[in-house]
């Protein structure tokens, strides 16, 4: 590829000045003024923020899934659901999360992702307790559409706010704070299901009450996230001048940004062309495979033993047991050790291990299986280390915005294959759904390696260049993509 010339740091044009700049600039006595405890300040933020991005991703992994649980609540007899009905209504709704992920490059430009998110929320809220009126296969698959469509921000939006408010570093544990939201959905998600199997002699069936309740807490959820989540840091009430003159300086140790509403089309052709987000996205396609087995079909594979619903979804809880331990576990081992292409690795084993017990040990065996859909759960901290993967090492504030959306809509086609690997006539073993999860966790692991070895390269390449301190400098600020600024080291 050739060597990569001198650094020349060029002046950032009206379409690439950040707003942090502007603010910067109105606000130079601040900087002056008595020093900000940095400790205290993230602290502070952490108390502002992490619990409505928490709550937002319990909800929508609950709103998601809960189609899983009523698949053994008797939504399948209620509605008619035959064939493969059931597998193309959890496979729609990432299709539509997928189309909808096209908008959000622009959307997430244009609007501040605080709003984008907590306005999608309340929407999706709404679709997920219009899930309850479902008459039958249509009007199922036409709700559970819109749930995809509202839902498809989530992802990119929590993305974009964790990385104005952190350095990189410091993202790696917030993301998993955040993420960790899924493994208590799974928790959640099975003793609420449990406790609806109870509702009897009711005026709804009680998969019909489920959805109708979870998704009016959702709206709840989406309004406050709306109100109370500021647009940038810049505008965060709760924050003094000085406070927000120190973060703005801290922050800018990354390179990539805060925000700015321009729409930057170079930055999106680069980012079709960087091989790097190619690699993280046919990673997180990967890793994803085994995310739709998961969230569609855990239940149904553990009633497959012969259990009740309600005893099948207080079996499924342990899986959140799993996902949160791994979630944790990288997440702050990141922050202390970086190395993030190994902790994907380690947790990529365990949902070998446990796919290969899916795939090989026979159905009688229920404790090796069991242990096998648990472990395969494993992977589900493997997503937060690609999320923040990807928000770490791509700068520019259009590319940041295209790369969350591509990233998160990878994580859509993966679930989408997911499901489909499970077709009726593979029943009640559905072995080629189960060999679909070895292969692909043993796949993404090795994708990991080619990641950290393509950006231990790319680095090698920029230190033979002259970019200083200066030189990093003056680019703090610059709006430029990870590949017009020379000072910047991808991290891995």
């Amino acid at each position: 590829m050739g060597e990569i010339q001198p650094e020349v740091v060029a002046h950032p044009s009206a379409d690439e000045i950040d707003d942090a700049v502007v603010y910067l600039k109105g606000h130079e006595k601040e900087a002056l003024d008595s020093p900000v405890n940095l400790r205290a300040l993230r602290r502070k933020i952490d108390r502002r923020l992490i619990p409505y991005m928490f709550c937002c991703y319990v909800l929508q992994f609950l709103d998601k899934v809960m189609l899983n649980y009523a698949a053994v609540m008797g939504i399948k007899k209620d509605l008619g659901l035959v064939g493969n009905d059931f597998s193309n209504v959890a496979t729609w709704f990432f299709i539509a999360y997928l189309i909808a992920e096209v908008p959000n490059v622009y959307f997430l430009q244009k609007v501040p992702p605080a709003k984008w998110l907590g306005g999608n929320v309340f929407l999706w809220g709404v679709a997920a307790a219009a899930s309850s009126g479902a008459r039958g296969y249509r009007s199922l698959l036409a709700a559970r559409i819109f749930l995809g469509i509202f839902e498809a921000t989530v992802g990119p939006s929590l993305m974009l706010i964790s990385s104005q408010y952190y350095t990189r570093s410091e993202q790696a544990p917030r993301f998993t704070v955040w993420y960790m939201g899924l493994g208590v959905a799974q928790i959640i998600g099975g003793i609420i299901s449990f406790g609806f199997q109870h509702v009897h002699h009711a005026l709804l069936d009680s998969w019909r009450i489920m959805f109708l309740v979870l998704g009016l807490v959702t709206t709840v959820v989406g309004g406050l996230t709306f109100f109370f989540i500021p647009d940038t840091p810049m505008k965060a009430t709760w924050l003094s001048d000085n406070e927000k003159v120190a973060l703005l300086q801290h922050v800018s140790e990354n390179q990539t940004g805060v925000w700015s509403a321009n729409l930057n089309l170079k930055q999106i052709r680069e980012a079709v062309l960087d091989i790097q987000l190619w690699l993280l996205t046919v990673t997180t396609i990967l890793i994803s495979v085994s995310s739709g087995v998961v969230t569609t079909y855990s239940s149904t594979l553990i009633a497959g033993f012969g259990f009740s619903g309600p005893i099948s979804a207080l079996l499924n809880t342990p899986s959140g047991i799993v996902s949160i331990f791994f979630t944790l576990l990288v997440g702050f081992g990141i922050r202390r050790t970086s190395n993030r292409w190994a902790w994907n690795i380690l947790c990529t084993i365990p949902g070998i291990i446990g796919g290969g017990l899916l795939s090989f040990l026979p159905k009688s065996n229920k404790a090796g299986v069991l242990i096998g859909i648990y472990l395969v759960n494993a992977i589900v901290a493997t997503l937060p280390i690609l999320y923040q993967w990807t928000m770490a090492n791509c700068a520019g504030h259009t590319k940041r915005a295209f790369a969350s959306a591509l990233v998160a809509g990878s994580f859509s086609v993966g679930n989408i294959i997911g499901p489909q690997t499970f077709q009726s006539h593979d029943a009640p073993e559905y072995r080629p759904a189960k060999i679909a999860v070895l292969a692909t966790q043993a796949a993404a692991a090795l994708l990991s390696v080619v990641l950290f070895f393509y950006y231990k390269w790319q680095n090698h390449r920029r230190d033979q260049t002259k970019s200083g301190v200066d030189a990093a400098d003056q680019t703090r600020w610059a709006g430029l993509t990870d590949k017009q600024n020379h000072s910047f080291r991808y991290v891995y």
